[in-house]
């Protein structure tokens, strides 16, 4: 698996640790759907959370949620319906983005709720 495939893994997996630290209750992950995938679905107070999460090893180019573009949030859009849509969900939708960065010296999470509406 190459580098950033990996870094991306352990981001998923340190936004997964997160989530369940703070009350959230993990439902799916990795949800694919067309060109989108969901990283993170998760539940909290009533709300089905999508999570993106933005892994990065340095913030040279940029802190890592700045990476989540307008035809990203499209596909994110579009796959999160999907969900709600084939397992019959009626809860608030939500769209939150969790940025990691790690690398040798700093594990630094950072939760943004309600990063972007979907309408």
């Amino acid at each position: 698996m190459a580098y950033h495939n990996e870094l991306g893994k352990l981001g998923e997996d340190l936004a997964v640790q997160y989530l369940l630290k703070n009350g959230y209750r993990i439902l799916c992950r990795n949800f694919i759907y067309e060109k989108a995938e969901i990283d993170i679905i998760a539940e909290n107070s009533n709300q089905l959370v999508i999570v993106e999460v933005k892994t990065r090893n340095s913030i040279v180019f940029g802190d890592p949620q700045s990476f989540v573009n307008p035809r990203k949030i499209k596909h994110l859009v579009r796959a999160a319906n999907e969900y709600v849509v084939v397992n019959r969900i009626d809860l608030e939708v939500r769209f939150d983005i969790i940025s990691v960065l790690k690398n040798n010296k700093q594990e630094c999470v950072e939760h943004f709720k309600n990063a972007f509406y979907h309408f």
